[in-house]
């Protein structure tokens, strides 16, 4: 965001279907709000879309990210490709692959380097007496 204080976590319960508030501006002219499930195996299915939608209205909001651990029904999917509202649907597998891409959340384990020659190092006498010499 544009500041630390660009984005907040809502309260727990009693949210209203509205789990966290980014302000993509200073002044707060455009606001994405999100919603968040973790679940296990569970699909989000439409109802949860739509009732997220709903809470967007109550706010008169435009935009809103949609975050799960699992993955969203097609039903869901076809909802959100229907509406005028801007709801972006991101799955546990994209999740996994922002948080790698952004370092959010996870940290590194091991890292390997590939060495490659660097043939800039070598002037061309020196390659050519090391081609004669394999050669021999």
């Amino acid at each position: 965001g544009w500041s630390k204080d660009s984005g907040q976590a809502t309260q727990y319960t009693s949210d209203g279907g509205i789990d966290g508030v980014i302000n993509e501006d200073p002044l707060g002219l455009e606001t994405i709000y999100l919603q968040a499930k973790r679940y296990a195996d569970n699909a989000v299915g439409r109802p949860d879309v739509q009732s997220f939608v709903g809470a967007l209205e109550m706010k008169r909001a435009r935009k809103g990210v949609f975050i799960t651990t699992s993955r969203f029904s097609s039903e869901a999917v076809e909802y959100v490709s229907q509406i005028e509202k801007k709801v972006i649907l991101i799955d546990g597998a994209q999740l996994a692959r922002l948080m790698i891409k952004h370092g959010l959340g996870v940290s590194t384990k091991a890292s390997y380097q590939v060495k490659a020659i660097d043939t800039d190092y070598f002037n061309e006498d020196d390659v050519w007496q090391t081609q004669k010499n394999s050669n021999s």
